[in-house]
């Protein structure tokens, strides 16, 4: 069986409503203080019990894989001092010696316009999409036909921006589908509608995209 984008398109409603989404766990982090809050689902994804250790820079650094490590390490640093999210696209081994390839959407913040800190989710992309062949057949859905184009658009424009597959750009609109109760399609074309607000490719361009992404339920009609 391919990738979502390789299905047919009378099974990607389907999908978007029965396929679990991507695991997540979300995260503050204070810039004043250095100080972060983990979500339970954040500790268990790196192997504790919610509450077992302080989540604090230095452990979250020791679980980063060491190819990314240093990586990891100048993004909280340039977002501590230029107020900007914690965005980024890494691997961490959890406590069992586990692989995760996790993908930091965030966004800032804010006190009075100020930004004090940054918050967001980890998105893990290290699991497979498994649909199998009789459930798809069983579960066709005509409204697929006019929506697939505009998933297939949407889907195009998180591959280019976060430099991910097919499979992990579906998973990513499942999963703010699910977590926000919007329809695929919707999200879909208001993702499309915002494009025109993401600056040119600059620093700060992903950081844009991570706020448009968090926040498109809010702006749909």
């Amino acid at each position: 069986m391919g990738s979502p984008g390789e299905l047919p398109a009378e099974s990607l409603v389907w999908a978007a409503r029965a396929y679990p989404a991507p695991r997540t766990g979300s995260f503050r982090f204070w810039f004043a203080t250095r100080r972060w809050e983990w979500s339970p689902e954040l500790y268990r994804m790196h192997g504790y019990t919610p509450g077992e250790v302080e989540p604090t820079t230095e452990l979250l650094l020791t679980h980063k894989h060491p190819d990314d490590r240093n990586k990891v390490a100048e993004t909280i640093t340039r977002s501590v001092a230029l107020g900007e999210p914690f965005s980024s696209r890494h691997r961490f081994i959890d406590t069992h010696g586990v692989e995760h390839q996790v993908m930091v959407v965030a966004d800032r913040i804010l006190d009075q316009g100020r930004p004090v800190g940054t918050a967001g989710f980890y998105v893990d992309l290290s699991s497979t999409l498994v649909i199998t062949e009789h459930e798809i057949l069983d579960k066709r859905m005509q409204e697929v036909v006019d929506a697939r184009a505009v998933i297939e658009q949407a889907k195009g424009v998180l591959m280019r921006m976060y430099r991910i597959s097919d499979e992990q750009a579906f998973k990513l609109l499942v999963w703010r589908s699910q977590e926000t109760n919007t329809k695929l399609r919707a999200l879909a074309e208001q993702l499309l509608h915002e494009l025109p607000n993401v600056p040119p490719d600059q620093p700060g361009t992903v950081s844009a995209f991570d706020h448009i992404l968090l926040t498109l339920h809010e702006h749909i009609p």
